[in-house]
């Protein structure tokens, strides 16, 4: 008999596959790191500032994202990730040019 909490599969299924907006900011102090930063996050997201992106992303994603960056980030630099829920994005307000990131839907035939 298996002790411990069993987690039906498609509960963790879900958990790892369903995607979540961030918003993604940055300040490093080290040239060559903060372009290793963001040329990972371009690989993730969309830049909507100068150091801040916005992605769309599975659990999954943010723990690659995150190990990807641990090795750029010195201890005076910082990296924040914002989850926001579906209803919060919806009222993201814009002012000037840009807009909310989206999530693209691809047909393949």
């Amino acid at each position: 008999m298996c002790k411990g909490v069993y987690t039906p599969l498609h509960t963790l299924f879900s958990e790892l596959t369903m995607k979540q907006f961030l918003v993604i900011s940055y300040d490093i102090t080290d040239n060559k790191n903060r372009l290793k930063v963001m040329k990972a996050l371009e690989d993730y997201g969309k830049r909507v500032q100068y150091s801040v992106f916005e992605c769309i992303l599975t659990r999954r994603q943010v723990e690659q994202l995150q190990n990807r960056l641990k090795k750029n980030v010195g201890k005076l630099d910082s990296v924040r990730f914002y989850s926001i829920n579906a209803g919060d994005v919806n009222r993201i307000e814009v002012l000037g040019t840009g807009g909310v990131t989206r999530e693209s839907t691809f047909f393949i035939q």
